[in-house]
């Protein structure tokens, strides 16, 4: 149930295009090992009204909040947002100049959420070339 939400100040698009930063991300993720594929979900939402520091119009934001299920050691944890501020980094590159960065962890509590997903079995299916019919 990994979910990585990237919030960024709306002038980020013009130093990086998101689409390539979403994916940094989500593979950053991935390669980690912590994340597991039919469960990740990356997503992105850019913020139009926001006032950074000392309101420079050069000034920017991404902050990746990554929530994930319990289960996670600390360790864990480290390994991942050390992952994603790495790709953050590694994806804005020289154009960071004016940007605040931020990676945080949050935990789910499995007992306020509830949760159903369809993806498992298609994942599985794309993966391995059958369909759950072909294997009856």
């Amino acid at each position: 149930m990994p979910h990585l939400i990237i919030e960024h100040s709306a002038n980020v698009a013009d130093l990086v295009d998101i689409d390539e930063l979403v994916d940094a991300v989500h593979d950053a993720a991935l390669a980690t090992g912590i994340a597991p594929l039919d469960a990740l979900r990356t997503r992105s939402v850019g913020r139009e009204h926001y006032a950074i520091a000392d309101r420079d119009p050069a000034n920017a934001f991404v902050a990746l909040t990554a929530r994930l299920g319990a289960g996670r050691t600390d360790a864990e944890k480290r390994t991942l947002i050390d992952a994603l501020m790495a790709a953050l980094d590694q994806a804005l590159g020289d154009a960071q100049r004016n940007v605040m960065l931020s990676v945080e962890f949050q935990s789910i509590d499995p007992d306020l959420r509830i949760n159903k997903n369809n993806l498992r079995t298609v994942i599985a299916e794309r993966h391995t070339g059958t369909t759950k019919h072909e294997t009856e």
